[in-house]
């Protein structure tokens, strides 16, 4: 795997963090690189001011602050965060202000670079955010995989912005180029909400939670097969997006402590406000953005139920899951369990009993397993 950025006569080391043993995934693309080729030509000012929006692993950000640039770089993602902050420290290189997705953007921004995100409702947030800032003029450049630039992406940035062109394709990567043209005084509700009528549930969702417009089938099933029982003390939801199993996991054990588990700031700002909405005792609950089960006390949990991711970014990859199934293990009580559903085809049933020595199939539809596994 290639981990030196070699970009005219500079040259980064980046990786992928956490560190994952005979990693095969690189820490930029080449988008990246026409973004950084691309603001190499716009001969910024020195000390100018640049905005980068979801900056994966750091590839833009370090770049930007080796030539001196200041830098402000805003991710939903922690883990992404802390890939950018350990992608500095091997380089060498200086203070980048680091911002949440649920941050306000500075007033003083002279550029904005973007990756595109793979939720539109979040690119159509973060184009507000943009749209919001008092100075007009503001150069955009958004970088993505040609697949992922369509007619529709275009015409947001238009509505949004203002008029906006495209590059010619490059190493499958095309940019966006958008001028701010558009004030709004004031951004929209941060949140949108779904109800679910068969469990009385109202759920808010910030921008980038996953099905953040419907209850997806996966946690459909599963409220169907939650773990209930009175000997329960804490169950953890672990990728807990906007927290759904976790206020049913708390309404079908209320003498348990419900610990919420989620990399995505958003995520967590949604699962927090949706526990305190539906009358869970504050403190039953505690949720959190992390790296799966870091920093958590071994054998502390009775339950651990998980809804795997299966992407990174743009790339299809089983480390997350298999990370989640260690650090389960790794925090389980002697005889507590892990519930996870997952597709069909994703083979945790065969992962899980390979980790615990034990798998069995507790429900099933035509494209989803609920396996339960005790330690």
């Amino acid at each position: 795997m290639k981990t030196t950025l070699q970009i005219a006569d500079i040259a980064l080391e980046l990786r992928r963090y956490p560190l994952q043993k005979n990693e095969t995934l690189q820490a930029w693309d080449a988008a990246d690189e026409y973004l950084i080729e691309c603001i190499e030509e716009k001969e910024l000012e020195p000390g100018a001011h640049i905005l980068f929006m979801n900056d994966g692993f750091g590839a833009l950000s370090c770049w930007a602050s080796l030539k001196g640039f200041q830098v402000t770089t805003i991710n939903d993602s922690w883990l992404s965060q802390q890939s950018i902050e350990q992608n500095l420290k091997a380089n060498d290189l200086g203070h980048v202000a680091m911002l949440s997705s649920l941050d306000t953007l500075p007033s003083d921004i002279d550029v904005v670079v973007m990756k595109l995100p793979k939720n539109n409702r979040l690119l159509v947030w973060q184009l507000q955010q943009v749209s919001q800032l008092s100075s007009k003029g503001i150069s955009i450049v958004a970088g993505a995989k040609v697949k992922d630039v369509h007619t529709s992406t275009l015409k947001l940035f238009e509505k949004h912005l203002g008029a906006t062109l495209t590059s010619l394709a490059k190493k499958k990567s095309r940019l966006i180029f958008c001028e701010k043209e558009k004030q709004i005084d004031a951004l929209p509700a941060a949140t949108t909400s779904f109800d679910v009528p068969d469990y009385q549930l109202t759920l808010a969702n910030h921008a980038n939670v996953f099905s953040s417009e419907s209850l997806d089938i996966a946690a459909y099933l599963m409220l169907q097969h939650m773990p209930q029982d009175e000997k329960i003390k804490h169950i953890i939801d672990l990728g807990c997006g906007n927290g759904v199993l976790a206020i049913q996991a708390a309404k079908l054990n209320p003498q348990a402590k419900i610990t919420a588990v989620d990399e995505s700031h958003m995520a967590i700002a949604s699962a927090t406000m949706n526990l305190a909405n539906h009358g869970i005792d504050p403190s039953r609950t505690h949720c959190m953005v992390n790296n799966c089960l870091d920093g958590f006390t071994p054998d502390s949990a009775d339950v651990v139920m998980c809804n795997p991711p299966f992407h990174q970014l743009q790339a299809v990859t089983d480390h997350i899951a298999w990370q989640m199934f260690c650090d389960a293990q790794r925090v389980l009580e002697p005889k507590g369990r892990i519930v996870v559903i997952g597709n069909r085809h994703l083979g945790y049933h065969t992962k899980l009993k390979r980790l615990f020595g034990n798998a069995q199939v507790i429900a099933s539809n035509r494209k989803f397993v609920i396996v339960e596994a005790y330690k």
